[in-house]
C-alpha cells in the first residue's frame, strides 16, 4: 500500500472520532444552557401538562447517558428531531429547505474571495515593497477588519438605494423562483432553461456575495503575497532566469503554482468560516438561508432545530478538513505519511 493511501485512510481514521467530539461538544453546550428549553419555546403561560409532554418527546427528562446515546444514534440515522414551532415539522426538512441558499451564498463570497485575493496577492508579490505592494497590504488589512453588515449597509446603500442597480434583500424575485431541483437558484434556473430566474438570482447574489468575499481576501491577499514573494527568491527561479526564459512564463508556469499550494489548505478553513460568517451576511441581506434559520430559531428558542443546525455545522466543517487534507495530500508530493 502506498504512504498516499496510508495518508488518506489515517484522515479518515480520524476524522471519526473529531466528529464524535464535535458532537459530544455540541450535546454538552446544548445541556449546559441556563434555562428550560422546553418553557422558553412554549411561553409562560404553558400548562404543566404540556410542559411535561414535550419534555417526554425530547427526552429531556431521562438521565444524561441516554439522552447522549440517543442523541448520537439519531445523528446517525438522520433523526434531528422535529421543531418545537411552526408546525413541529422534522429539523432535518427545515435545514434541507434553507440549506441550498447558504451553500449558493458561500460558493459566491468564496469564488470572489479567492479572485481577489489572488490577483492582489500576486500584485503585491512581484513587485515587494513597492508603492503597489504596500497599497496591497494596506487592502488586506483593511478588508480583514471590516464589519460584515456595516459593510453590507453601504453596499446597500449605494447599489440599492443611490444607483437602484441591485435588490438589497431576497434571494430572487419571488415571481421568477425557478423549479426546485437541488436547491441552488442558479443551477436550477440553468437546468430548467428559466434565464429570467437566472437573471434575478445572480442579481440578488451579487451584493452579500461581494460583501462576504472582500472581506475574506484579506486573508488570501496577505498568504498568496509572502508565499509567492518567498518562491520567487529561490535558487530554481534564479536558475530559470538565467536561461533567459521570460518572467511572465517563470511567474505563471513555475512560481505561482508552487506558491498557490499553501493557499489550498487555507480554501478550506476559509471555505467552513464562510458558512460561519453567512449568519451576518444572511441576516443582513434578508438570504433565507441556515444562518438565518439559525438565529429565527433562537429567538423562538426552539431547542431542538437550534442542535440540529449547530451538529450539521460541526459535520461540515469536520468533513471539508477531511477532503482539504486529501486534496493537499495530491498536490503537495511532500505530503508521505
Amino acid at each position: 500500500m502506498t504512504s498516499l493511501k496510508i495518508y488518506i485512510i489515517s484522515r479518515l481514521l480520524i476524522t471519526i472520532p473529531t466528529i464524535f467530539i464535535l458532537l459530544t461538544l455540541v450535546f454538552i453546550i446544548m445541556r449546559v444552557l441556563p434555562g428550560n428549553p422546553v418553557l422558553a419555546s412554549l411561553g409562560v403561560k404553558a400548562t404543566d401538562e404540556d410542559i411535561q409532554r414535550i419534555t417526554e418527546q425530547l427526552g429531556l427528562n431521562r438521565p444524561l447517558h441516554q439522552q447522549y446515546i440517543e442523541y448520537i444514534t439519531n445523528v446517525l440515522t438522520g433523526n434531528l428531531g422535529n421543531s418545537l414551532v411552526f408546525g413541529r415539522r422534522p429539523v432535518i426538512n427545515e435545514i434541507a429547505d434553507h440549506f441550498p441558499a447558504t451553500i449558493e451564498l458561500t460558493i459566491g463570497g468564496f469564488i470572489i474571495s479567492v479572485l481577489i485575493g489572488i490577483s492582489l496577492g500576486i500584485l503585491g508579490g512581484v513587485k515587494p515593497y513597492s508603492k503597489t505592494d504596500t497599497t496591497v497590504r494596506i487592502q488586506s488589512i483593511v478588508a480583514y477588519t471590516l464589519f460584515i453588515p456595516l459593510i453590507g449597509l453601504v453596499f446597500q446603500y449605494i447599489f440599492g438605494v443611490i444607483l437602484r442597480i441591485l435588490p438589497v434583500g431576497g434571494r430572487i424575485d419571488p415571481l421568477l423562483t425557478p423549479e426546485r431541483i437541488t436547491g441552488l437558484y442558479i443551477i436550477d434556473s440553468i437546468v430548467t432553461l428559466n434565464f429570467p430566474a437566472l437573471i434575478s438570482s445572480i442579481r440578488y447574489l451579487i451584493l452579500p456575495s461581494l460583501t462576504l468575499g472582500i472581506v475574506l481576501s484579506g486573508v488570501y491577499v496577505r498568504l498568496v503575497r509572502s508565499s509567492l514573494i518567498e518562491v520567487l527568491s529561490t535558487d530554481y527561479i534564479r536558475s530559470l532566469r538565467s536561461r533567459g526564459i521570460r518572467e511572465r512564463d517563470i511567474l505563471f508556469r513555475h512560481a505561482l503554482k508552487n506558491a498557490l499550494i499553501p493557499l489550498i489548505t487555507m480554501m478550506g478553513l476559509q471555505f467552513s468560516l464562510l458558512l460561519a460568517g453567512a449568519v451576518l451576511t444572511e441576516t443582513t441581506f434578508s438570504w433565507p438561508g441556515i444562518g438565518t434559520l439559525l438565529m429565527e430559531r433562537i429567538l423562538y428558542r426552539d431547542f431542538t432545530t437550534v442542535q440540529g443546525i449547530i451538529t450539521i455545522y460541526a459535520v461540515f466543517v469536520a468533513l471539508i478538513s477531511l477532503i482539504v487534507d486529501i486534496i493537499y495530500a495530491y498536490v503537495d508530493p511532500r505530503i508521505r505519511y
